[in-house]
């Protein structure tokens, strides 16, 4: 058995560095990455094409000078990009394509994929790599998320990813929605985790038995909230359970020991605030967001959490985070 192996470190490890990465430092990791014999590097702002604004954190750079930086140096590995409908927009994505992006990820909430279809459609009839991505995938039962996914393979989408964007799931829950999607469609799945309950490789495996033949890390699990499923850990125990990648383990250490660590400005792990996302069940880019908040109030980060968790809040209404953090804050 094959699978995809994807790194995000380039987009969803933005989340953990305020979205501060150089063109510069995204090409060396690029540089270090390339040999290693992965499907796609994805690279953009954390929140997609477009992502970067108040709303969202400003990042050091354009997505495109991003993008350019990557493909100038990636010689072997497809890059590819992050598209959120209603932050990003087709133009966007032409301009990404023109600079040289080979593949598209376009995320939805994952009750929302009929939001996708101009995205999904524009970038097949342009020949890009074209993945469905339904994030928040614990909020909806397996057989609804299947039926998303099924609208994403209708408007065109190759692959259709479960995305675990909170962290929120164990095995059984990864498991039981790569067979719901598999078993409902005749493209390929795919699996994307997060690490605030410490699953984020457990529910890979999983999910990779299941059927997935995509699943993401980044490299030392850099992302939002606790991060992702590590590339390099990723890698290793898929090879231990039998699964081929292609991906050259020791290259993949050394980016991440040696490119890619002396540019964290902390460790990433599971502290309080993280593992709470997890628990809670809230997306998992509401984390600086939300301590923020909570230093600016004096309230407490966890509470927060459970309360967005509590009201469903979803990527989009980071307004609400400021919202009950005053509200917490007068309460006291």
């Amino acid at each position: 058995m094959s699978v995809n192996l994807v790194d995000t470190s380039l987009r969803d490890g933005m989340h953990s560095v305020s979205h501060s990465f150089t063109p510069e430092q995204m090409a060396a990791v690029a540089v270090a990455l390339d040999p290693a014999g992965l499907r796609l590097l994805e690279v953009a702002h954390g929140d997609g094409l477009g992502g970067s604004s108040f709303q969202y954190g400003f990042a050091a750079a354009s997505d495109l000078e991003y993008v350019e930086a990557v493909v100038a140096v990636a010689e072997r590995t497809e890059v590819a990009v992050l598209l959120l409908p209603g932050i990003g927009t087709i133009k966007m994505l032409a301009e990404a394509r023109r600079r040289g992006a080979g593949a598209v990820r376009v995320a939805t909430h994952c009750t929302e994929a009929d939001i996708s279809a101009q995205h999904i459609a524009w970038a097949r009839e342009q020949g890009m790599t074209t993945i469905g991505f339904l994030m928040m995938s614990h909020m909806l039962e397996p057989a609804a998320l299947a039926e998303q996914a099924a609208l994403m393979e209708s408007y065109g989408a190759e692959v259709v990813y479960a995305v675990d964007s909170a962290g929120a799931l164990v095995p059984d829950g990864a498991r039981h929605r790569v067979e719901a999607l598999r078993d409902r469609l005749s493209v390929e799945v795919g699996f994307h985790a997060h690490n605030n309950l410490g699953c984020a490789v457990g529910n890979s495996l999983a999910a990779v038995a299941a059927g997935a033949t995509w699943v993401d890390g980044s490299l030392r699990g850099l992302g939002a909230g606790a991060g992702n499923a590590a590339t390099e850990v990723l890698a290793a125990a898929l090879d231990k359970a039998g699964v081929e990648t292609g991906a050259d383990l020791f290259a993949l250490m050394d980016a991440a020991e040696d490119v890619v660590a002396p540019l964290l400005p902390r460790p990433q792990i599971i502290d309080r605030a993280s593992l709470v996302l997890g628990y809670a069940g809230v997306y998992s880019s509401f984390l600086r967001h939300t301590e923020r908040a909570a230093e600016k109030y004096g309230v407490d980060a966890r509470e927060l959490l459970v309360e967005l968790g509590r009201r469903q809040v979803v990527g989009g209404q980071e307004d609400v985070i400021i919202e009950v953090a005053a509200q917490r804050a007068l309460a006291s």
